[in-house]
């Protein structure tokens, strides 16, 4: 191993590391445009109607591409989705409380975190449950009303199915409040390493600063 990263485990890859950055880019322009959108009386950072709705359903597609690059990386290359995301027998029984109680109590009283990343179990059990939801179940039903709103006339039938335009834009509006809302805890709880960039630096470098004992064995 190169002596640079004797005390470090490289845990977020290339691909993984742009997907992140265009999704967290592609969701905050979302978030500011729709909420443009949803209040033009009250906000109002961009000039002109057209060009916020323009900015905003060019900003889905980001999304919508850093997602199938999300979905390709691990689930045809790395092949490691569900190990990677979804929760094991031990982490619904005993992992989600053991965390919880760290962010909550411990890690304020200097204890240390009881799950320590490896490249193969990266998430913690309250990671792996947020994020199973947040991917499986949040951003596609965010994603699938945006296209529902944008295509209103030929989709027509179908925004009637789902109970008319106004209780779609509803559960759209309501739906992304989540997404953003889960974004701020998501910032919050980056900070809570070592320090506030430990956990934060790795989505730059792929690196991650580990204690030599906690460091899994693999080869340069």
């Amino acid at each position: 191993m190169n002596s640079e990263h004797e005390h470090q485990v490289y845990l977020q890859p290339t691909p993984v590391r742009i997907w992140h950055w265009l999704n967290a880019f592609g969701i905050v322009t979302l978030a500011v445009t729709g909420a443009q959108l949803r209040f033009p009386d009250y906000i109002q950072l961009f000039n002109g109607y057209k060009g916020v709705v323009l900015l905003h359903n060019t900003a889905g597609l980001v999304v919508a591409a850093s997602f199938s690059l999300w979905f390709f990386y691990y689930g045809l290359v790395a092949r490691t989705m569900g190990k990677t995301y979804v929760p094991t027998k031990d982490d619904l029984q005993h992992g989600i409380l053991r965390q919880a109680k760290f962010y909550f109590l411990t890690y304020f009283l200097g204890w240390q975190n009881p799950h320590h990343a490896k490249p193969d179990d990266k998430f913690n059990p309250m990671q792996k449950s947020a994020y199973l939801a947040i991917m499986f179940v949040l951003m596609p039903l965010v994603a699938l009303s945006g296209i529902l709103l944008t295509n209103v006339a030929p989709l027509r039938e179908l925004v009637i199915m789902v109970g008319g335009l106004k209780l779609l834009a509803t559960a759209h509006f309501l739906l992304a409040c989540s997404l953003v809302a889960f974004l701020f805890t998501h910032v919050y709880l980056a900070t809570l390493g070592k320090t506030p960039m430990a956990y934060i630096k790795p989505m730059w470098t792929g690196w991650e600063d580990v204690e030599p004992h906690d460091q899994p064995h693999h080869s340069a």
